[in-house]
């Protein structure tokens, strides 16, 4: 009985979140929900193929998710592929995570978030990593604060994130793990 009660809990606790975003009480504000392809963001593949590496990965909207789906090759001095948005600014002031609900394959990915700040004449990107659950629905909370600098996989000190000037959402597959992947997104939101 009491692994009954406890369960009943947890399962009122997983459908609250869930709503979080709904209520407009909620602290949560939905960027991405992916029903309309023409309203959301286009998406573009950045795989590791710009230094001969031979990963195949890419974006799919398809049945109101974003799929994020390949094979990692570690040959050719590879081992990364990706997929970020284009033309979109984002202003996240006051707001202090980016929260996600995705179903994974079991393995880790990175949250890359890129603003107008430039290293070399490019992008910074500003990363976190998270583990998916193979096969299960979970909501991903990246505080803002644990997102660190880096460029072309190079960790940087700086700059800071400005949470006023995001132009870019990303996700990164690189744990050095060769074969097929796939992540589902169900929304992004901020909070």
């Amino acid at each position: 009985m009491k692994s009954l009660i406890l369960f009943s809990t947890f399962c009122a606790l997983i459908s609250a979140s869930f709503s979080r975003a709904e209520d407009p009480e909620s602290p949560m504000k939905k960027l991405m929900e992916f029903k309309n392809q023409a309203t959301e963001p286009e998406w573009i593949a950045v795989n590791d193929g710009v230094m001969g590496g031979l990963s195949k990965g890419g974006p799919l909207i398809k049945d109101g998710l974003l799929h994020f789906v390949g094979n990692l090759s570690l040959e050719n001095s590879g081992g990364f592929s990706s997929i970020r948005t284009l033309n979109r600014k984002y202003d996240f002031s006051g707001k202090t995570a980016l929260v996600i609900r995705l179903k994974g394959d079991g393995r880790i990915y990175q949250l890359r978030l890129a603003t107008d700040a430039r290293y070399r004449g490019s992008a910074v990107s500003y990363a976190a990593q998270f583990t998916t659950e193979n096969g299960k629905w979970i909501v991903v909370k990246v505080p803002f604060k644990t997102l660190s600098p880096t460029w072309r996989g190079m960790d940087l000190e700086g700059p800071p994130f400005n949470s006023s000037k995001v132009e870019e959402l990303g996700f990164l597959i690189a744990d050095k793990k060769a074969g097929e992947f796939e992540i589902e997104v169900d929304w992004m939101a901020v909070e």
